[in-house]
Order: structure tokens, then sequence, then C-alpha cells
């Protein structure tokens, strides 16, 4: 293996571990009665997750299904 694939997984995976501490620090300095937030940061999660879905993941299945019938 590459140690240049290597630097790149782990610089990923730290943005990543980041991303989730700055997320969760976001959320305990949050007020607890904040509704309209916890809606928003729902939503948009909920968005990103089927942009990837459609975009990225589902186009590969359909390619590899279509192989294999």
């Amino acid at each position: 293996m590459n140690n240049e694939n290597i630097i790149i997984a782990f610089a990923l995976s730290t943005i990543a571990g980041l991303s989730t501490g700055f997320g969760s620090f976001i959320a305990l300095i949050s007020k607890k009665n904040n509704t309209a937030f916890l809606s928003l940061s729902l939503g948009f999660s909920a968005g990103v997750m089927l942009f990837i879905s459609f975009v990225d993941i589902f186009p590969k299945a359909n390619t590899i299904l279509a192989e294999s019938f």
C-alpha cells in the first residue's frame, strides 16, 4: 500500500472525527429547549444522507445489479 494513500485516509478520518466532536460541542452549548435548531439540524442531516444515497451509492448499486442479471 502506498504511503500517500495511508496519509489521505488518516487525514480524512481525522477530519471526520473532528467534525463529529465539533457537532457535539455545538449540541452541548445550545439551549436545551431549542426545538427549531434541532429540527433544522435533523432536516439537514437527512438531506445529506439522501443526497449521498441517490448520487453516489444508487448508481453503483444499479451497475452491479445490471451486471449480475
